[in-house]
């Protein structure tokens, strides 16, 4: 790593979107996230820090905005996660296409706002032991017991391993309760094919409805209204059961009262959060109010609870997330005659303000992918004047143990350990959400230097990289570049950019939005006040919108991975088609339709033969491109996705990839095989390195045939592996990331002298394989300008939160 030069630069436009809604998995292992702009993500959830992926990015529409996710558990016929539903505030319900990547309307506007949704509880539950792909799936499995030392109370039994809190297959549909702004309570049937039925409404009431729960036995339905009440209603008659009003004393004068959120617990309370910033526990069969707290400094916005019910979370604008905790007192002395009374009390245990801005939302998520075990080693303790960096959350996230996530205005998704929840800091999930697409080209016909393609939501620019040799070179502090804006791409309409590519000649560049794929030429002109400027070429009629586009390495040619699950090769020069890929599992299925999900990334080698497909699920197909022959299929390694890839400009036979799970695997394309680094090296890699801080989001390669090492890189970290190298003992005996070299952007003196001694104390390790550099600010895109230059693209999150509205706080009366 000591022999790279680092080149930093922060000029990239960088606004990610605040997240509005998230939903669970009926098997508690997938949390989707719907953020302000439209777009979804399915992220996969993990035990620890390593394994936290986003599986699937889906753009939906920008006009249309979620107000709300439920996901439906699965059927015994169909399988699958189940339907993914989200209302909006225009008044339709979408279902999204985890398979085909796309959001579809399943009810059209009702004529008013949807504020909220609950689907209706399972009514029977059948545990699963084993899925389909051999993991661990939840339900009595025991996990040991876990201590929590939290609150001096008695508590029930913590341990949630025996409780049902598996996916529930039962009858082929589940009721959805809509909440409208008209003050209605719309009910439908999810099927778990397409579409919703309609059944009827309750009666209309005063004001807005704006939450709604279903008892744990789905004989009652509560909803809470902006006027400061929740109404119990008969889930089978229609009819309303009781009344309750919120405000504290019965007070129902001044601003409206606005019930935010509505949670059911299984031992027969009801909670509420409000504007007033309580949180209220009720007798659902009285309807009296048995407990309120008052520490948020603002609305709350969102409850959820554990599969035991003995734990409640909140969470508000104030960025607060509470934990109360279920404890049973006894009241008198009691006798032999008379028992003692038992009575249930709900405790304020403490709270986490990880999040900057309002916390939007809250969902409990039960990890089941299997974490590998690591070898147990005696390793040597390493003596620093500083604390070892520690991305390690082994102490409290397990497998079975279920894990709290939290997202909001400040677009970032955090996850708690549910038990221990004031015992360990927050794992920030995403440290770069929403990270634009960067695609960095160098050699080009531009006097040979590199081009830099940005895409954001509705435009892209093309930058023209160059360095400032100004500073010396520093492996801490890195140079400066200077990026020269050459022309910014509009899309048409203002849609919504998709995916994008730019040649290797830096001159075609090409994107797709939600209605059809574009190719563009930049052109260079003599005179006149631009010199730069951007001509549309033509590209045959009828192609589909695409996930994702690339060039081959002449130019010559567009392959564009359509949304119908085909990939058009396309031959720039003449605009005509030349052949269509249909990816199979089989490679003498070719003549069946297409069958596989969608492809999400696109791979061609540096002799221009083969093309790598990967779909948002981790399976990769290579194809042939000079007979236009699929090659080889290869299923996901260890069920686990694929994060990144590339053809290494060494040789055109290597394909390298990393998966979800933190794994290297090398293939030999040619031979249908893994690489003989990969037969050695794949399952035994260095502990650190399985502990990778952050998702991995990409490789870069040195531009050299000569060369054979790769840097893998997350928004937190980056790591120099040299296949060329042996993997030595000695590089796994520092766990959890205690040599790690510290890449700081900081320029005051006390930084520097932190660096110089900690620079001093990694000197030892300078030959070693994978050798780790930390960075101080979140990184969008790390590549190669030559051998021995890297660009590093980063952004203080500060400045990124600049750009977010600012946090709504309590009103202070008097002020």
């Amino acid at each position: 790593m000591e022999k790279l030069h680092l080149y930093r630069n922060s000029s990239v436009e960088w606004k990610p979107s605040a997240v509005v809604a998230l939903a669970t998995s009926a098997d508690g292992s997938q949390v989707a996230a719907a953020r302000e702009d439209g777009s979804l993500e399915i992220w996969l959830v993990s035990p620890g820090s390593v394994g936290w992926h986003c599986q699937l990015t889906i753009q939906g529409d920008p006009i249309s905005r979620v107000s709300s996710l439920v996901w439906c558990r699965p059927s015994s016929k169909s399988g699958g996660p189940g339907r993914l539903l989200s209302s909006s505030i225009d008044g339709s319900i979408s279902e999204w296409d985890l398979f085909g990547l796309q959001q579809k309307i399943v009810l059209d506007s009702v004529g008013v706002s949807i504020w909220q949704m609950a689907i209706e509880p399972s009514d029977s539950i059948v545990h699963l032991g084993k899925n389909d792909s051999g993991l661990i799936a939840n339900g009595y499995e025991s996990h040991g017991a876990h201590s929590d030392s939290e609150s001096g109370q008695s508590d029930d039994d913590d341990d949630d391993s025996d409780e049902p809190h598996s996916a529930a297959i039962a009858s082929n549909y589940q009721r959805l309760a809509v909440a409208c702004d008209d003050g209605c309570i719309r009910l439908y049937n999810a099927f778990d094919t397409d579409g919703l039925t309609y059944i009827r409404s309750f009666p209309r009431v005063s004001g807005r409805i704006l939450s709604v729960t279903w008892s744990h036995d789905a004989k009652l339905i509560f909803s809470g209204t902006n006027d400061g009440l929740i109404r119990c209603w008969d889930a089978i008659s229609f009819h309303e059961a009781y009344r309750i009003t919120v405000g504290l004393g019965g007070l129902g004068s001044g601003p409206e009262l606005c019930v935010w959120s509505l949670l059911f617990l299984r031992c027969g309370v009801l909670v509420s959060g409000d504007s007033t910033g309580s949180v209220q526990f009720w007798d659902s069969c009285h309807g009296t109010l048995l407990q309120a707290h008052t520490f948020h400094k603002g609305d709350v916005n969102s409850l959820a609870t554990v599969p035991s019910h003995n734990r409640v979370f909140s969470a508000g604008s104030d960025g607060q997330v509470i934990l109360y905790k279920r404890s049973n007192e006894t009241l008198g002395v009691g006798n032999d005659e008379l028992p003692k009374e038992q009575i249930m009390k709900w405790v304020y245990v403490g709270y986490i303000r990880a999040h900057t801005h309002d916390v939007r939302a809250l969902t409990m998520a039960v990890p089941i992918c299997r974490e590998d075990a690591l070898p147990v080693e005696k390793v040597p303790r390493v003596r620093c004047q500083e604390k070892p960096i520690d991305f390690s959350y082994h102490k409290w996230a397990h497998l079975g143990v279920p894990m709290l996530i939290s997202a909001g205005d400040d677009t970032k998704l955090f996850a708690y350990s549910a038990k221990e929840f004031t015992q360990f800091s927050p794992h920030d999930i995403c440290p770069a959400p929403q990270r634009p697409s960067v695609k960095l080209v160098h050699d080009t016909v531009l006097d040979g230097a590199s081009v830099l393609l940005v895409q954001s939501s509705v435009w892209l620019d093309v930058f023209l990289v160059k360095l400032d040799g100004t500073v010396a070179p520093s492996v801490s502090s890195g140079r400066n570049t200077i990026t020269q804006l050459l022309a910014r791409l509009k899309s048409k309409g203002s849609r919504k950019i998709i995916c994008s590519t730019i040649s290797s000649t830096g001159m075609l560049l090409a994107y797709s939005d939600h209605v059809k794929p574009c190719l563009f030429e930049l052109r260079r002109h003599k005179g006149g006040k631009s010199r730069w400027s951007i001509d549309k070429l033509q590209l045959p009629k009828g192609l589909p919108y695409a996930h994702c586009m690339v060039f081959s390495v002449d130019a010559s040619r567009l392959m564009i991975a359509g949304h119908d699950r085909k990939i058009f090769v396309v031959d720039v020069k003449k605009s005509e088609l030349v052949h269509t890929f249909v990816p199979q599992r089989k490679v003498e299925d070719m003549n069946f339709p297409p069958s596989e999900p969608p492809i999400t990334r696109m791979f061609t080698s540096s002799d221009g033969q083969w093309l790598a497909a990967i779909n948002c699920f981790g399976d990769i197909y290579i194809f042939n491109l000079e007979i236009y022959r699929q090659h080889w299929f290869i299923s996901r390694l260890n069920d686990a996705s694929v994060t990144a890839g590339g053809f290494p400009p060494r040789s055109s036979n290597v394909f390298v990839i990393t998966t979800s799970s933190n794994q290297v695997y090398v293939f030999d394309v040619e031979a249908k095989q893994l690489g003989e680094w990969s037969r050695r090296h794949s399952y035994h890699l260095p502990r650190r390195f399985q502990e990778f801080p952050g998702e991995v989001i990409g490789l870069s390669f040195p531009p050299s045939s000569s060369s054979t090492s790769v840097v893998v890189y997350s928004a937190r970290a980056m790591c120099l592996i040299d296949f060329g190298m042996p993997i030595n003992r000695e590089d796994g005996e520092y766990p959890n990331g205690s040599d790690l070299l510290k890449y700081d952007s900081s320029k005051n003196a006390r930084a520097k002298r932190k660096r110089k001694n900690f620079d001093q104390e990694s000197s030892p390790n300078k030959n070693k394989n994978f050798d780790f550099c930390a960075f101080g600010d979140p990184v969008l895109f790390v590549g190669h300008l030559s051998e021995n230059n890297l660009l590093i693209l980063e952004k203080r999150w500060m400045e990124v939160a600049q750009n977010f509205d600012a946090p709504v706080h309590r009103h202070i009366f008097g002020t």
